[in-house]
């Protein structure tokens, strides 16, 4: 490929209430870490340029509001997207029991609808003592559904680059394979 090209890619990130979606996309993008919980209104974007297999991408990803009244609302952000991050909580079992809905809603949204969207599956806050969803049955519910899963901490960068990385990879093979067009 041309180290020239370059690729818009649109990714989502979506997932119940208080998971750490946006501290993910914070420390993914700048490095750092926020304390300070507010929760998300709508919508907001963050941007961050990265080489992945000699391909510059430009990725817009979408943080969304995990509150139930928002997500009529947070789901026409899903159109146009090239792949989604399912974020939930590793010490919060309803979080991550709602991740069969966020994913049914996502692919209900996405025209046209295919199995060959691109989604991974975060485990967050894999700092904290109180783990309440066991990683097995997260990966099999994650094997079942063949969606990479990773075990991370928004609060101690782990896997979270990587994570963000394979999701991009996946997009922008699906995007060059001609499945999205490439645009936002």
């Amino acid at each position: 490929m041309n180290p020239r090209k370059k690729v818009d890619l649109k990714l989502i990130i979506v997932g119940a209430l208080g998971v750490g979606k946006t501290s993910l996309l914070h420390q993914y993008v700048h490095k750092t870490f926020y304390e300070e919980y507010q929760t998300t209104l709508g919508a907001s974007i963050l941007s961050k340029i990265i080489m992945l297999d000699d391909t510059t991408l430009k990725l817009q990803i979408w943080d969304t509001g995990g509150q139930e009244r928002f997500r009529s609302m947070v789901s026409t952000f899903y159109k146009g997207s090239d792949g989604c991050i399912l974020a939930f909580d590793v010490t919060d079992l309803e979080s991550f029991e709602a991740l069969d809905i966020w994913r049914g809603d996502v692919l209900a949204k996405i025209i046209p609808m295919e199995q060959s969207y691109p989604m991974v599956v975060l485990g967050n806050k894999i700092d904290l003592e109180d783990r309440k969803v066991p990683q097995e049955v997260v990966q099999g519910w994650c094997k079942e559904k063949d969606i990479p899963y990773f075990e991370v901490s928004a609060k101690n960068d782990i896997n979270v680059v990587q994570a963000f990385e394979v999701l991009a990879s996946r997009a922008l093979s699906r995007v060059s394979e001609g499945h999205g067009d490439g645009t936002g």
